[in-house]
Order: C-alpha cells, then sequence, then structure tokens
C-alpha cells in the first residue's frame, strides 16, 4: 500500500472526520471542512474557540482525522498532533489571514472579504493545524 496513494485523498476531499479525545479518553468525533497542503503534509481546518474539539486538542492534541472516497470503498486516516493558533482578535491579524488563504482554498474567492474579516473575529475563529505524522487506510483502487 503507497503512502502517497494514501495522502492523495487527502487532496481529492475537502470534508472528513475529526476524532479528538474527551476527558475521559473517549473520542469526539466532528464533521468539519480541511485543506491539505501536501508540501507541508499539513492540514488546516477552521475551528471556534468555545467548541468541544478546540477544547479537547487545548488539553490532549493528539488527533485524527478521517476522509473517504465519493463511493466510500477508499478511505485515509491521518495522525497527528495539533497546532492552534491564536484565536483571531483584529480583522487584519495572522490568523485571519490564515484564515482567509484556507477559505480560498477550499471555496475560492468570497463575495466579501471585509465581512468574511469581521465574522472570523466575531465568531472567535482560529486555525488548527494537523501535521501528518502517520496514514493508515485503503486507497483508490485496493477494493478487493
Amino acid at each position: 500500500m503507497s503512502e502517497e496513494a494514501l495522502l492523495a485523498l487527502l487532496s481529492e476531499a475537502d470534508g472528513g472526520v475529526l476524532a479528538t479525545l474527551r476527558s475521559d479518553g473517549r473520542p469526539q468525533l466532528s464533521n468539519v471542512n480541511h485543506a491539505y497542503y501536501p508540501e507541508e503534509r499539513l492540514l488546516r481546518i477552521s475551528v471556534t474557540d468555545d467548541r468541544a474539539k478546540t477544547r479537547n486538542l487545548r488539553r490532549d492534541p493528539r488527533a485524527s482525522y478521517h476522509v473517504t472516497s465519493a463511493d466510500r470503498w477508499a478511505y485515509t486516516v491521518a495522525d497527528g498532533t495539533a497546532e492552534l493558533t491564536p484565536v483571531a482578535r483584529d480583522p487584519r491579524d495572522e490568523t485571519v489571514e490564515e484564515l482567509i488563504r484556507l477559505y480560498r482554498d477550499v471555496n475560492g474567492e468570497h463575495p466579501d472579504w471585509d465581512d468574511y474579516r469581521a465574522a472570523m473575529v466575531r465568531d472567535r475563529r482560529l486555525v488548527l493545524r494537523l501535521r501528518v505524522e502517520r496514514v493508515y487506510g485503503v486507497p483508490q483502487g485496493a477494493r478487493g
């Protein structure tokens, strides 16, 4: 099984399931959108400061991210250690700039970037960076 084939699925999909760890050790799962940057082996995900996944990652930065192919036969799980940016506090701060890059990479251009910038501060958004340390799964075409 080729690691490159598994990593390719991270680029083909823009949504998946983020698994973080609750304080009792059980997984907490969230459907999220992502952008994958193969040159850095890095997933970026927009999150809000007040959500369980963010609190979980501050306590324990270990996370896994699961994506599937459209037909659900191929899948990749990426394990990594999360890094969280500071919460967006100003429409022109570094976190908002990174959120704009992420938005563009997932959705293209926004119709009103000033409104988007203000919303990122109002929503207390930040970027979760998950550097891929290990992958496993079933690559495209490996169906038996």
